[in-house]
C-alpha cells in the first residue's frame, strides 16, 4: 500500500487540500472523507498522464 502526504484545511464549510508533491493542484470535499477520495482522483489523473505538463515539488540536497 502506498502513501502520500497530502496538506488540507477546513475553509467556510469545506476542505479543502492538496498532495504535498503536487501543490498547484488542489481540491475540496464537504467532509474530510470526501476530500480525501478526491484526492486519490486526483493523484490518478496526475500519474496517469491524462493532464499535460505536470508540475512536481522535490526536495534538493545543496550540502
Amino acid at each position: 500500500m502506498k502513501t502520500k502526504r497530502y496538506i488540507y484545511w477546513k475553509d467556510e464549510g469545506m476542505w479543502i487540500g492538496y498532495l504535498e508533491e503536487y501543490p498547484d493542484y488542489m481540491t475540496q470535499g464537504q467532509s474530510l472523507e470526501e476530500l480525501k477520495e478526491n484526492l486519490k482522483d486526483i493523484h490518478n489523473e496526475l500519474t496517469s498522464g491524462a493532464i499535460p505538463c505536470v508540475r512536481k515539488a522535490a526536495k534538493l540536497v545543496v550540502s
